[in-house]
């Protein structure tokens, strides 16, 4: 009986593949090298919070059980952020406090992205991205850029189906960032 609580389930094994190809996006060296969001433990941060904001956007238009993955993922966000902090010797007692300010950050975030991406054209999506991903920087042109890209995600999203498969896909940064990966 007490075995089952450590069975993993099909739907659990969806749930890490799909949370491992947000966290393999938000890594990708063209978001670093490209679009100049900081290549530091805050910029990947921002970049998996960003990702996973677009991921659960998506599957608020869902009915039904794919839906219900979008709290699943968002548990094995946290239960990864929390593991990140353990390993860079954050201590016990800390965490729940930095945990806390990182869910914090994250519905601040995901508010600021969902008006900013209801909004027509890119202007209200920079300004969200130059105060987060760039730390309010004097990044606009780069903030503009990384807006194109997330409105190609939110787009490409818009046509996936595979999540209870855990399959997904996410628009190559580069090449949306060269013009081609993107509708003509």
């Amino acid at each position: 009986m007490i075995l089952k609580l450590f069975r993993r389930t099909p739907r659990d094994d969806s749930i890490a593949r799909l949370y491992g190809t947000i966290v393999a996006q938000a890594r990708a060296p063209a978001f670093y090298q490209f679009y100049g969001v900081p290549d530091t433990a805050n910029g990947r941060l921002e970049m998996i919070m960003l990702h996973t904001v677009l991921f659960l956007r998506r599957l608020e238009g869902e009915a039904g059980p794919i839906r219900q993955f979008g709290q699943s993922l968002f548990d094995q966000f946290c239960r990864d952020m929390d593991d990140n902090m353990r390993e860079m010797g954050v201590g016990d007692l800390a965490v729940p406090r930095r945990m806390r300010r990182i869910g914090e950050a994250f519905y601040g975030r995901q508010a600021a992205y969902r008006t900013a991406l209801d909004a027509p054209g890119d202007d209200r999506l920079a300004a969200a991205l130059q105060r987060n991903v760039f730390a309010g920087g004097t990044h606009r042109a780069e903030a503009h850029r990384l807006a194109a890209y997330v409105r190609e995600a939110e787009r490409r999203l818009a046509a996936e189906d595979g999540f209870e498969r855990g399959q997904f896909a996410f628009p190559d940064p580069e090449g949306v960032f060269c013009g081609r990966d993107r509708p003509g």
